[in-house]
């Protein structure tokens, strides 16, 4: 699983900047959970479901409503009216970015690989005349899990991800510039300061322990209950896959809090799904 979406074409940046978890809880955020989880199975709703499935988790009508828009303006719903009501289907690019939203999310931090002790560096200069590609570069490979040493200097411990690193650079011409290693510590630098150079591993652990206290002891006991406690789940777990940089398990410091919250995604999710589902299954059955 790598952490990345492949950046070498237009639809690729547009599927990542609807995926990509803005800060906040927008209507439009949590609308696409509930697709993901709810709604890719049987590829569309109607439109009142989804409206009262986003009231249950707090969003106002007038902003649902918005919310389902924006996403039809933007290509991934279809509308289908049959007499006063429509149904809302998803649009094949709507399919293809929730099933590569559902594999992240689901995957991350599933299985972790053995590491070889190697990285992966990408050492470029970019003129001040081009400091915009800077921008870039930095916020895509940031996006793509890499860390930065200095503006020129960005590392991964994972190998794999060479081919996007490639991608990136191809796209904002930038090859000309740009030195791509396979590189190994040497004496003078320790592992430990390296990644605490690149990444705030600090700021992430707290991150996970937030999400492990709001979700831990949380008991929902109606179906309604479990349906907004899976949303809110889910929508707090989606984050991690774009921020985490995967570091192995070799690397991290002990006991590292990414471990326990996703057990504990994995444990609530399993108990809450089967009512959520059936919730949001009597929402489709009393809008039709």
């Amino acid at each position: 699983m790598t952490n990345g979406t492949p950046a070498g074409s237009a639809t690729s940046r547009r599927r990542s900047n609807v995926l990509r978890p803005r800060s906040g809880t927008s209507a439009k955020a949590v609308l696409l959970t509930i697709l993901g989880e709810f709604v890719l199975a049987e590829r569309g709703a109607w439109t009142q479901a989804l409206i009262d499935a986003l009231g249950a988790v707090g969003v106002a009508e007038r902003n649902a409503r918005q919310a389902i828009s924006r996403l039809a303006d933007q290509g991934l719903l279809d509308a289908e009216r049959q007499g006063r009501r429509v149904r809302r289907a998803l649009t094949p690019e709507a399919v293809e970015l929730l099933e590569t939203g559902a594999e992240r999310i689901y995957g991350f931090g599933a299985a972790a690989s053995e590491w070889d002790g190697r990285w992966l560096v990408v050492l470029c200069s970019v003129p001040e005349e081009h400091r915009s590609k800077r921008h870039m570069l930095r916020s895509r490979l940031s996006f793509a899990g890499f860390g930065f040493l200095s503006a020129g200097v960005a590392l991964t411990p994972h190998l794999e991800r060479e081919p996007l690193a490639a991608a990136v650079l191809r796209e904002l011409g930038l090859v000309a510039n740009a030195t791509v290693l396979r590189a190994e510590l040497g004496d003078l630098t320790t592992a430990a300061d390296l990644l605490h150079r690149a990444w705030d591993l600090d700021a992430l652990a707290a991150e996970y322990r937030t999400f492990v206290r709001t979700f831990q002891d949380r008991r929902p006991t109606s179906p309604r209950a479990r349906f907004q406690a899976i949303v809110d789940l889910v929508h707090g777990w989606r984050r991690f896959p774009f921020v985490d940089p995967e570091i192995p398990d070799e690397l991290l410091p002990p006991n590292w809090q990414g471990h326990r919250a996703r057990d504990v995604f994995d444990e609530k999710h399993a108990a809450w799904s089967d009512d959520a589902q059936a919730y949001f299954a009597e929402l489709e059955k009393n809008a039709s």
